[in-house]
């Protein structure tokens, strides 16, 4: 690998792979990836709106001709930072797991447009959900464009003569979550499976899988780790993130069995639990949804009141405490 500056842009890989950071890698600041051999193109992921999604994809055509048509997309997971672009390139045989397929039908991107458009009327959620990522990102004329192919847990993909896996190992951080793995290259686009420098998010769990999934990335003879969101690096980035779910698993497991409410157990997580990683307000979602789990689904919180208890640390004593009544 030529360059592991975490710089926004398309970054050669070497062997006819590329990444597309963009720092700081906090919420819906994602990475994409590239592929090419023998003229034939993979992209891993388009980006969270129309507009970042159509410039990184004149930068990869500029490096790199033959991405002027793309065509095979993956869809490493649901969320609207990997998929919302992908109607720029819907001529392309889009594959995914059938779990991400299926969670991106169940959530259209027009229900996300509709809070950030009426931001107001949805209280600490909306105002939340503005301050994060509404206001720093434009959602209009976004369709829904689905996978073309789906799969259950495993599927070979030849890029030229390029050979390409695609392995599920969710549910973890969303329902079906896919790593696009190059033995040959031993390189690994992981989506957010890994997240590098930030607090992942768990969406939908077990926990125990997503550990599974670092184990795995592990176990590979892997040299490159391109994340969801963050910097390139290495297996490090991988056995951080494991610690941090470890971490979090034996924080959270005695305060749930305890009987200590998931918001309390949540403020006493976050007081130091990786506290030099970005977006540390997402404890309280990841705490929210180990109650989820330890309880058998017995606890299940709404957004609503998980945004409430975020919302209110995020603008007591996160990072702007100091313009809580200021709202962009």
């Amino acid at each position: 690998m030529t360059d592991f500056t975490f710089s926004h842009g398309l970054h050669d890989l070497g062997n006819g792979c590329w990444a597309f950071l963009q720092p700081d890698g906090g919420w819906g600041w994602s990475n994409s990836g590239l592929i090419e051999d023998s003229g034939e193109t993979l992209l891993v992921d388009t980006l969270f709106d129309l507009s970042l999604t159509g410039k990184m994809l004149a930068e990869m055509r500029k490096a790199v001709p033959a991405a002027k048509d793309i065509d095979v997309l993956v869809n490493t997971h649901a969320n609207g930072d990997h998929t919302y672009g992908n109607q720029l390139v819907k001529t392309a045989r889009i594959v995914a797991s059938a779990a991400t397929k299926k969670e991106m039908q169940k959530r259209p991107p027009e229900a996300f447009t509709k809070i950030t458009s009426n931001w107001q009327e949805y209280g600490e959620f909306g105002r939340l959900i503005h301050e994060l990522m509404g206001r720093k990102f434009n959602f209009e004329g976004i369709e829904n464009v689905l996978p073309t192919e789906t799969f259950d847990r495993k599927k070979n993909i030849l890029v030229g003569n390029k050979r390409v896996e695609l392995l599920n190992v969710g549910p973890a951080h969303t329902s079906g979550d896919t790593l696009v793995w190059l033995p040959d290259q031993n390189l690994v686009y992981t989506g957010d499976i890994i997240f590098s420098g930030g607090h992942p998010i768990i969406w939908a769990g077990p926990i125990d899988n997503w550990i599974a999934a670092c184990d795995q990335i592990l176990a590979w003879d892997v040299a490159v780790v391109v994340p969801g969101h963050g910097p390139v690096g290495d297996k490090n980035s991988v056995s951080s993130l494991r610690q941090y779910l470890v971490e979090l698993f034996t924080l959270a497991r005695p305060r749930f069995d305890s009987g200590m409410a998931w918001v309390d157990a949540a403020e006493e997580i976050i007081a130091d639990h990786f506290t030099h990683w970005i977006d540390r307000e997402r404890v309280f979602i990841n705490v929210a949804s180990l109650w989820r789990e330890f309880s058998e689904g017995k606890v299940r919180l709404s957004l609503g009141e998980i945004y409430l208890a975020m919302g209110k640390w995020y603008w007591e004593k996160g990072p702007n405490r100091l313009h809580a009544g200021h709202i962009h």
